[in-house]
């Protein structure tokens, strides 16, 4: 896999900025085959990727998943279909198509990657023409020994931040139990439902056990959190017509003593769920790992044993 911690310095610089004024790459955007398939995207050289880059012989791969044609409830009709007029760059009934980064080009009735070229047109796995919005709850907590003391880096000296971290059943690799937002649905009710179904396994339980985990849940998301990123996520998915935007949250646990009583259990989309300690070694899907070092800045907390400036 492509580490997304290990790959910024070999990304496509890209001339947009989300709204953290973080810039963009392109490099899990580029990678083949295309996820769940033996499709080979078309190459983009790193010079190439931009549209205002003249590129006449460009000449991307068309693919869109099966289960996207099935026509399913999350998913768009084919743009040429009758009765589909979707509306860009606007709130479209209960569908948001508006973009986290601005307005986007609609060019021959299809909505175009701001941020660049892919090798791949139509809308892969994803299911919404444009942006496709998702929330990812990072859920933190001190490491601490068993006296109850944080737990500081022997090198650092910076206590030891631990997040609730799910193993995606897709593609084997880490990641934030986060999910896609349903229409109609506040990020806020997207984020807690998405930890709830991925590391507490609360469609499986009983509606008293459920009641019971929401008590002990609502404290810890009805505090203040902090809004780690907001915009386009470079993502294996995503398309020249179809991508990933996210809202990254992060809720802290400061005394450990709600997470401490709830039992994590993986469910819905994940293979395993466990606390993970925080530092530069993460390995995590698509853009997490910069996320996660986000809330290490925040907090305070120990990222890199390298003490040379990023």
């Amino acid at each position: 896999s492509n580490s997304s911690a290990n790959c910024w310095p070999h990304l496509h610089p890209v001339n947009m900025f989300n709204s953290c004024n973080v810039k963009f790459y392109h490099s899990k955007a580029l990678t083949s085959p295309y996820p769940g398939s033996h499709v080979e995207r078309s190459q983009v050289p790193e010079d190439k990727v931009g549209w205002l880059i003249e590129w006449k012989d460009y000449n991307p791969v068309e693919y869109t998943a099966v289960s996207v044609l099935a026509g399913p409830n999350w998913a768009d009709p084919q743009i040429n279909d009758k009765g589909f007029s979707p509306k860009f760059n606007e709130r479209d009934g209960e569908v948001e198509r508006r973009s986290l980064n601005g307005l986007y080009v609609v060019e021959n009735g299809r909505p175009r990657n701001p941020v660049g070229r892919t090798g791949l047109t139509g809308r892969g796995l994803l299911g919404r023409w444009g942006p496709n919005h998702a929330a990812d709850p990072v859920v933190t907590r001190w490491k601490r020994d068993e006296r109850g003391n944080k737990i500081a880096h022997p090198v650092t000296g910076k206590n030891i931040l631990q997040f609730i971290s799910i193993k995606r059943r897709d593609c084997g690799e880490w990641a934030i139990p986060g999910g896609m937002v349903d229409p109609g649905e506040k990020i806020s009710a997207t984020l807690k439902r998405e930890f709830e179904e991925e590391a507490l396994n609360s469609l499986q339980k009983s509606p008293e056990e459920k009641a019971e985990l929401e008590k002990q849940l609502h404290k810890l998301f009805s505090q203040e959190h902090f809004v780690v990123y907001r915009g386009y996520v470079d993502d294996p998915r995503n398309t020249d017509n179809a991508w990933m935007e996210t809202e990254a949250v992060n809720y802290h646990d400061e005394t450990g003593e709600t997470m401490d009583n709830l039992p994590l259990e993986a469910g819905d989309d994940a293979g395993m769920v466990k606390w993970v300690d925080i530092s530069e070694k993460l390995e995590l899907y698509a853009s997490h790992s910069y996320f996660i070092k986000l809330v290490t800045e925040k907090r305070g907390a120990h990222w890199s044993e390298d003490p040379s400036p990023e």
